[in-house]
């Protein structure tokens, strides 16, 4: 069983607070997206710049990031895309409170990674509105680069994973390694 000390979760659950924040704001984005324009159809609800480079439109997304799985039968996909997701974010968080190699901001930065996944979770298990898939709202111009004349539309939950596993890696690269208690040098 997993035992944590309240110095812990004091210490590491400060950075929770951000996962909540982050399902909170993706959550209740989502709601006003379908509030305004339940039929989740593609079409443009605001063109926010009036120039097509940001758009908020609502549609659905039953698979996964670049519409991956679109080839997988109905039948796996719960279990990819629900009970897998819910897995690794479990290993995830034990992984965060028993370690102590991570810095405070990749512990930020973690955290803002379980707020965003269990974000999309979220819809996957409830089907807000009555309509199965994530909710994605926000779509921008890509102007032809990787093919891509739009991104892929996405929400504050896929926002949220993207920067949060950019600043973590970018902080694994650039952090310097702190020694490991017995392992210092001895002079």
């Amino acid at each position: 069983m997993l035992k944590i000390s309240k110095d812990t979760l004091s210490g590491k659950g400060l950075p929770f607070l951000l996962t909540l924040l982050i399902i909170a704001a993706d959550q209740f984005s989502k709601a006003c997206i379908i509030r305004v324009h339940p039929v989740p159809d593609g079409s443009v609800i605001k063109d926010l710049f009036n120039n097509g480079f940001l758009e908020i439109i609502h549609v659905r997304n039953n698979v996964i990031a670049f519409s991956l799985g679109t080839s997988l039968p109905e039948t796996i996909r719960p279990v990819l895309f629900i009970a897998l997701p819910l897995v690794v974010l479990f290993l995830l968080i034990v992984y965060y409170f028993r370690s102590n190699d991570w810095t405070q901001i990749q512990r930020w930065a973690i955290a803002g990674i379980i707020g965003g996944g269990l974000g999309n979770i979220i819809d996957r298990i409830v089907s807000p509105g009555g309509i199965s898939g994530v909710v994605d709202f926000i779509s921008v111009r890509f102007y032809g680069i990787f093919g891509f004349e739009r991104w892929p539309t996405f929400n504050v939950a896929d926002s949220s994973v993207v920067v949060c596993v950019f600043i973590w890696l970018t902080t694994i690269l650039f952090t310097p390694n702190k020694p490991r208690h017995g392992s210092e040098a001895k002079g």
